[in-house]
């Protein structure tokens, strides 16, 4: 481990904490009768947590000559940087993601495997938020049937909800209905996600609330949403965007209507034909209409007004729809983080205003990362590659006929996981151990396979922190399936454009993770750290319970 600080010279605490040994962490302080303990009697007014979707660790560095002063470089130069942050389970996706930064542990505890899984009881796939028992609140479609039931464990928007006697206020935006609702917990006073379409509005769901406050109803009638319907050409000079690709490759997707993946692309000539202002989701457009409604949020709630600490959850969700479209190598996922920098930079000044620059709290961190666009890997020489799902299903069903005469042993299958008919297998006289085993052996023989796991073996082993390990915090016995999958580096299962993630490689789990204003640090650490790490650590900060299922260990480093 290793602790830089940013001053000329190391203050004797600092030295004294450099000498303890690691499983020590002792905090050295002179205390009187009116001492107490940081977030004891003086927390921060408003903590705000910010989770960019697909945002890779070096995403920082890669781009860090073209950023602002006021954004990343603010961030990073005045707070507290931990470069060695990692995602410990898989499948790395945006629900996990956003449930395991808020609930201090992984799926195999709070049990959002996936955006979507199959479920073993009704036999049909389940969305990670969705929730039929709720109605929508100012949208009359489904979009806003949502709510945190799948989640079994608290979040620290809980724990902040419940120590407070629910006085503190948490509300979570995103564009996506998921990241608003897994950050906001289950005691959240309200979350709000994006439709677009005809108009761009800001809708939520009964859980939550019976009608959209006044204040959102208002902003939803401004058409605010209309200043983003504009060209979309890069923020600086194209060519010096020499951090990333050329910008007319095969490696990008394009928005329908399009012949070339190039700028400028022109939203008003495409508007139609992608789904009005839905086409804003793959724009870094959506990003800064997401900051336009936080910092009303942050207004019209009060947020960080009185004693009693809030919470504002913000999910940026326009950088993964442009990583999905474009790719990790693209123009356009350069210039959505030059601009996202821009979003960045003014979010900050309106806390400073309007909170003080003392009295807030920052954290920043990513959902997942995202690997290269295989078919550009491959163009350089480097092993990567797609699986053919179609070849292997029609593989595995003459499988199973040749071997069982059967082939409705497998249930499901999702996120890499196969889930078998137990059932069936036990009318054919056999354990579904000992069938798992025998499909592992031959799904090994695919193309594209690198391991297979059977249930047993994540459940009775204890692999460590390998990839075995990182799929083991990513299994929760009730939900997970019987055979987990686990492809090889760079070989995915989608389009030959853009970028995906959900393995346990380190292309999809390194992020970064940043700490700023009161009760931080200034700083970087260069050990390791875990996305489970960062609830336990605001609870310290606040001087809260943990999450009731956390197992994630706060990064005493960061703290003052």
């Amino acid at each position: 481990m290793k602790i830089v600080a940013r001053s000329s010279f190391l203050p004797l605490l600092m030295l004294l904490l450099l000498a303890t040994p690691l499983n020590a962490q002792v905090r050295i302080v002179e205390k009187g009768a009116d001492w107490s303990p940081t977030g004891f009697s003086n927390p921060p007014r408003l903590v705000v947590g910010i989770v960019v979707d697909q945002m890779r660790f070096d995403y920082l560095s890669r781009f860090w000559e073209h950023y602002g002063k006021g954004g990343f470089r603010r961030l990073v130069g005045e707070g507290f940087l931990c470069r060695d942050n990692h995602f410990n389970y898989a499948p790395t996706t945006t629900g996990p993601g956003h449930a395991s930064i808020f609930t201090g542990t992984s799926p195999s505890v709070h049990g959002v495997i996936g955006n979507n899984w199959f479920d073993k009881e009704s036999g049909q796939s389940v969305y990670c938020a969705g929730d039929p028992e709720q109605k929508s609140i100012g949208t009359s479609g489904a979009a806003g049937q949502m709510s945190p039931h799948r989640m079994l464990t608290t979040t620290i928007t809980d724990q902040l909800r419940l120590h407070y006697q629910m006085r503190a206020k948490v509300i979570s935006i995103s564009l996506k209905d998921r990241g608003a609702v897994l950050p906001g917990g289950h005691t959240a006073n309200a979350a709000y996600w994006f439709e677009g379409g005809a108009s761009a509005k800001w809708i939520s769901s009964s859980y939550y609330m019976d009608r959209l406050p006044g204040w959102v109803e208002k902003f939803n009638s401004s058409n605010a949403g209309a200043r983003y319907k504009k060209v979309w050409d890069t923020v600086e000079d194209i060519n010096t965007y020499l951090e990333s690709g050329a910008d007319n490759v095969p490696y990008e997707g394009m928005f329908s209507g399009e012949v070339a993946p190039v700028f400028p692309h022109n939203l008003p000539g495409l508007w139609e034909a992608n789904g009005g202002f839905d086409i804003l989701r793959s724009t870094p457009y959506g990003n800064s209409f997401t900051t336009d409604f936080a910092l009303e949020a942050i207004n019209n709630e009060m947020l960080g007004t009185d004693q009693v600490p809030d919470f504002l959850t913000i999910s940026y969700s326009s950088t993964d729809y442009v990583g999905h479209k474009y790719g990790v190598n693209s123009k356009e996922v350069q210039d959505t983080y030059l601009r996202l920098d821009k979003d960045l930079e003014r979010l900050l000044d309106y806390l400073d205003k309007k909170i003080g620059r003392d009295d807030y709290t920052v954290f920043l961190t990513s959902d997942h990362g995202a690997v290269q666009v295989p078919a550009f890997l491959e163009d350089q020489k480097i092993p990567a590659g797609y699986l053919n799902t179609g070849s292997f299903t029609t593989k595995m069903r003459e499988f199973l006929s040749y071997r069982f005469g059967n082939t409705d042993i497998i249930r499901g299958a999702s996120n890499n996981q196969l889930f078998l008919d137990h059932e069936l297998i036990d009318n054919l006289g056999m354990t579904t151990e000992a069938v798992a085993k025998i499909l592992a052996e031959e799904l090994l023989g695919y193309e594209g396979i690198q391991e297979v796991f059977t249930a047993t073996q994540l459940l009775e082993a204890d692999f460590g922190k390998d990839f075995t390990g990182i799929l083991q915090n990513g299994f929760n016995q009730r939900r997970s399936g019987d055979i987990i999958i686990l492809p090889a580096p760079a070989t995915i299962d989608y389009s030959r454009t853009g970028s995906t993630h959900g393995s346990p490689y380190v292309y999809d789990t390194q992020v970064p993770l940043l700490f700023y204003g009161k009760g931080i640090r200034q700083g970087e650490l260069l050990r390791k750290t875990y996305i489970p790490d960062i609830a336990p650590t605001l609870a310290l900060l606040l001087g809260i319970a943990y999450p009731n299922g956390t197992t994630g260990q706060a990064i005493w480093e960061v703290l003052e």
